[in-house]
């Protein structure tokens, strides 16, 4: 049997990092895209090489950008994948109001340039393509939020993801191509980017303990979303490509929690009272709030199998251990990019 071929893009993020593990354990060649920066950017897949007794010589990271048609196309065209992810994306919602036109070329038009490519290039028949939709296109329909539910974006972020999930669709009508999207709800975890209110938490929790800061400072604390553990969540982009028929999947794990429910969890697991810590900073509201997500993943339950396995006090729990972990190491003199083991 041959082995699989897989291309990623975001392969430096946080799901990016999970699924090139979690392909390669599959015994897939893991082909990923990363962006030329000024620093660093490799942190969470840099443990990678370092298990080549592990995976072989199965993992290469490609130069390219979702930004940069002519990259994409000899990507596509060299490589030849059979699974494509597109996870790549101006991800933060706040900054997407600050971006918008970044944001919307990126992480929308960004998927245009894949899927013409996988067409162009002559990958249509035999590549399987997974878009990275988001919750946050539900915005302000009334939760439970499932595939039927109808969108309503509140950000720039969400117009792109949105933009790029009904593309998907039209990919897959109109060209016979196997595309599909899966919107997936916040997913978190140790690898979870610093400026994310779930990541920026747990970081400020282990520093207060640890003496290194006094105050963190939050926006609306009312915002209700439903959190999973991004290590599961790649299992289920995996699942999509390897059904019969291609479709679209809501993916979460049909609970929903406030900001202040996982500030209070995060900050009483260090035996720390968050009301001395915590300060509301208006600079951290969006102009467009998106005031409660919760899915109902029901129908990946039922075609695909697929569950969530961690609960939100234990996903706050990791998080934050991890954060104490991380300067207990610095502390000790060794370097390690935080979540690697998570």
């Amino acid at each position: 049997m041959l082995m699989k071929r897989a291309l990623i893009t975001g392969v430096t993020g946080q799901d990016g990092s999970y699924l090139a593990e979690f392909l390669l354990r599959k015994g897939y060649e893991v082909h990923g895209i990363k962006r030329r920066s000024s620093s660093f950017n490799t942190g969470r897949v840099d443990h990678i090489y370092t298990d080549l007794h592990e995976h072989g010589n199965r993992f290469f990271l490609h130069f390219g950008d979702l930004s940069d048609t002519s990259s994409l196309w000899k990507l596509l065209h060299d490589i030849k994948p059979d699974e494509v992810y597109n996870l790549a994306a101006q991800s933060h919602v706040r900054v997407s109001f600050d971006i918008p036109e970044s944001t919307s070329d990126i992480t929308g038009m960004g998927a245009a340039r894949l899927l013409e490519g996988i067409k162009q290039v002559g990958l249509g028949d035999t590549c399987r393509f997974y878009q990275a939709s988001s919750s946050e296109m539900f915005g302000a329909a009334d939760p439970p939020q499932h595939e039927g539910t109808i969108f309503h974006p509140r950000s720039p972020y969400a117009c792109a993801k949105l933009f790029a999930h009904w593309l998907t669709i039209n990919y897959r009508e109109s060209y016979n191509m196997f595309a599909v999207s899966g919107i997936l709800f916040n997913h978190e975890s140790p690898r979870r980017g610093e400026t994310f209110v779930t990541r920026k938490i747990a970081r400020a929790v282990a520093h207060i303990k640890s003496g290194m800061q006094d105050k963190l400072y939050l926006g609306n604390l009312d915002s209700k979303r439903d959190w999973g553990f991004a290590k599961e969540y790649v299992e289920a982009m995996w699942l999509m490509l390897q059904q019969e028929k291609p479709d679209d999947y809501v993916i979460g794990t049909g609970e929903t929690h406030s900001v202040r429910e996982f500030v209070e969890e995060a900050f009483s697991h260090v035996d720390l009272d968050w009301q001395k810590h915590v300060d509301f900073d208006a600079r951290y509201l969006r102009p467009a709030e998106v005031d409660a997500l919760l899915a109902d993943p029901s129908k990946a339950k039922k075609h695909m199998g697929w569950e969530h396995q961690t609960g939100f006090k234990e996903l706050v729990k990791l998080m934050v251990d991890a954060e104490m972990d991380a300067i207990a190491e610095r502390k000790a003199g060794i370097t390690k990019a935080v979540g690697t083991d998570a």
